[in-house]
């Protein structure tokens, strides 16, 4: 039987291994799950949704840890794991520290690399900050490049990728989408409930990037979601505000008493997928959100001078509004008003999968192996 370890450090990277990790349990082939536990509460909820047990656990997560820290802890705990297990594949997923740090250590062991989400590119080493790299230095040492989309299988090619070491697969990340919609749901907040509940039109917000933190970005989104608050009295914004003192402080000290703006903490992933289900707009600077969104139907603006997921971009179903006040509350006013701009973007085909890029990722690995 054959072995194949999986290692995850982060929400996103559990969200979109998740489907991956249960297309193999349903194979011929075993599947070892190692967590980083790079984040480890937001973690912890995904695995809990997917019923997933990890064989190992890292736990590496301290209080204001540094790349550095994760980049060394990371390391040297998965040599003795993969030393012990003698897997015949390690995936990897994303472009997390966890991601690149995970496929160094498989190229020391010399053990095959599967990178799922392979061929991303913002084309600015600096934005996402450290992704951006993380993402390329593992496609570099990856034997399996799993492309969800064209625009990423070009330009794996382009940067001299072997055209037989790529296969354009989809985005796991709509096969977690689908498979958690497909359950009931119960919002336990209850204000979160009353809003849902109310028929006003809701606005959801994620902002954490790094990127962001300097030079006044997550201010001027904050700004920004107070102008929308004061133009129009019939909407409720809900800004789920990440853990990182980075966030909260800047976030909490311009919104924290703000009427039409309800802070909470990140739900966890069943609740927040249902979220994006009862929102009508979503200004993010998320990555997997850019893909999950349109299959919602839900027009997405994106907070980040650059984006490597430029399909959306292209597609309709989002629009690059970097952390402009101005430009924020102008795009946000128009999909809030104009019913016919509205319905283009919310029927546009999301560019990112058809839900079965997990299966198709298994097949081609065990017809490889």
């Amino acid at each position: 039987m054959k072995k194949i370890l999986m290692i995850i450090g982060t929400r996103p990277d559990t969200i979109k291994m998740a489907p991956v990790i249960k297309e193999i349990e349903k194979s011929q082939a075993k599947s070892i799950v190692v967590v980083t536990a790079q984040h480890r509460k937001l973690l912890d909820q995904v695995l809990e949704v997917f019923s997933i047990k990890p064989d190992f656990d890292l736990d590496i997560m301290k209080e204001n840890q540094d790349l550095y820290w994760t980049t060394i802890q990371i390391l040297q705990k998965l040599r003795d794991i993969l030393k012990e297990v003698k897997p015949d594949i390690v995936f990897v997923q994303g472009d997390t520290t966890t991601t690149f740090v995970g496929g160094l250590a498989a190229f020391y062991e010399k053990i095959p690399i599967g990178h799922i989400e392979a061929g991303l590119r913002s084309g600015n080493k600096y934005s996402p900050y450290p992704e951006e790299m993380n993402r390329k230095f593992t496609d570099t040492l990856a034997d399996f490049c799993f492309a969800p989309t064209q625009i990423a299988w070009e330009n794996l090619l382009r940067e001299g990728i072997p055209q037989e070491r790529i296969w354009i697969t989809g985005n796991t990340g709509i096969d977690a989408l689908f498979m958690v919609l497909n359950k009931d749901y119960r919002f336990k907040d209850k204000r979160l409930k009353e809003i849902i509940e109310s028929g006003k039109k809701i606005v959801l917000v994620t902002a954490h990037r790094r990127e962001n933190f300097g030079g006044g970005g997550l201010r001027n989104i904050c700004q920004a979601l107070l102008e929308l608050r004061e133009k129009f009295k019939k909407i409720e914004i809900v800004y789920s505000v990440h853990p990182n003192p980075n966030v909260r402080k800047p976030v909490y000290d311009i919104l924290g008493n703000s009427p039409q703006i309800y802070l909470i903490e990140p739900p966890e992933y069943l609740c927040f997928c249902n979220l994006m289900k009862h929102s009508d707009l979503i200004l993010t600077d998320s990555g997997g959100i850019q893909e999950e969104a349109p299959s919602l139907g839900k027009p997405v603006l994106v907070m980040r001078e650059v984006t490597e997921r430029v399909e959306g971009i292209t597609a309709g179903t989002a629009i690059l509004v970097g952390t402009d006040r101005q430009k924020i509350v102008q795009e946000a006013s128009l999909l809030l008003t104009d019913k016919k701009k509205y319905g283009m973007m919310s029927k546009l085909s999301n560019p990112y999968g058809d839900g079965k890029a997990s299966q198709r990722i298994i097949n081609i690995i065990l017809e490889s192996l």
